[in-house]
């Protein structure tokens, strides 16, 4: 709560979020699908956030908007949002977060007359996108990947180690467990990403006042975290971090045993190669070992003026200048293939 205040104080100095205008189309009991719109015809675009912050991290302003970028682009754009937990949807895990990305997969598909959609997940929200992409890979057309972990060898991966040994293995699957504990966890798991190279950055964008802008709209938006269910947090840390078991081709969801081996959706990975949270070693493994020979990585450098280079793929001037149209283009090519 007190996080949320200090968020809430940095609005009133003119950062609070620009977003685009848009409707609720579809909803459960801890998600809502929000549509932006599109020309008639418009190729639909899913897009699937993190779970552990507010959406309007890809709405953060104007010029570096992942959502204009896309409508800009002729896409017709929706973005499933999650609520925060709550005590009677604190028990919520994958499967039902799978679910709700089917729900709005399903929702998309009949409104474009049975057309899957494409969609793209950056961090978590893409990690939980592959999980559905493995379960249900007709539909998709694509899947965009930006930032996504989805291999923890404890060999290649520092972040995964530190993180946890500070997340207790035993959480209660029940209750809503607060945002505010991961992002401290985060932190401390790697201060070098959230702590230092946030100051580094700050200090590098001290000449140029759109990327203070950008910086200071950013630490708003990282004080804005959402209570995640419990349920969610220990298969995530116990399954995926610990475990490794989506990679190893080990994650049993429902009546499903998915992993790579049987992945068949066309992909295009975006790893920043300066970013240690989701670094090469925790998608390579991955990607390598998939069914489909469908499947492209793309190295994108990271930038300063965007915080956190966790988050550049999303609010990087560079980015939107270099990268998202070659996201576009690769969108194009597989809407013509199919």
């Amino acid at each position: 709560m007190f996080r949320r205040i200090q968020g809430d104080t940095l609005a009133l100095f003119g950062v609070a979020p620009k977003e685009c205008a848009h409707q609720i189309s579809a909803s459960g009991p801890f998600w809502r699908l929000r549509d932006y719109g599109g020309r008639r015809g418009a190729l639909r675009f899913l897009i699937v956030a993190a779970p552990i912050k507010r959406p309007y991290i890809w709405d953060l302003a104007p010029k570096v908007s992942a959502v204009r970028h896309c409508l800009e682009n002729g896409l017709h754009v929706y973005l499933l949002e999650w609520l925060p937990a709550s005590g009677t949807t604190g028990d919520n895990g994958i499967a039902e977060y799978a679910n709700a990305i089917r729900d709005c997969a399903a929702k998309i598909a009949k409104d474009s007359d049975g057309v899957p959609p494409f969609a793209i997940g950056h961090s978590l929200g893409g990690t939980l996108a592959m999980i559905f992409a493995a379960l249900e890979p007709k539909a998709l057309q694509g899947l965009i990947l930006l930032g996504a972990p989805l291999c923890f060898d404890p060999a290649n991966h520092s972040f995964r180690n530190a993180l946890l040994d500070l997340v207790p293995s035993k959480v209660d699957d029940t209750e809503p467990y607060p945002g505010s504990l991961l992002s401290y966890a985060t932190a401390m798991a790697c201060p070098e990403a959230f702590v230092w190279a946030r100051l580094k950055d700050a200090a590098q964008s001290i000449s140029d006042n759109f990327a203070l802008e950008i910086h200071a709209r950013v630490e708003r938006w990282a004080l804005d975290e959402v209570s995640l269910p419990g349920k969610l947090v220990h298969q995530i840390v116990e399954w995926l971090y610990r475990d490794n078991r989506f990679c190893r081709g080990e994650l049993r969801i429902g009546n499903s045993l998915i992993g790579p081996d049987n992945f068949l959706v066309p992909t295009l990975a975006v790893v920043n190669t300066a970013d240690d949270v989701a670094s090469i070693h925790s998608i390579e493994p991955f990607i390598k070992r998939m069914a489909t020979t469908d499947v492209r990585i793309i190295e994108y450098p990271g930038e300063t003026g965007v915080c956190l280079q966790h988050l550049g793929f999303l609010i990087g001037r560079k980015a939107h200048a270099e990268l998202w149209p070659e996201i576009m283009s690769w969108i194009l090519c597989k809407r013509q293939l199919a």
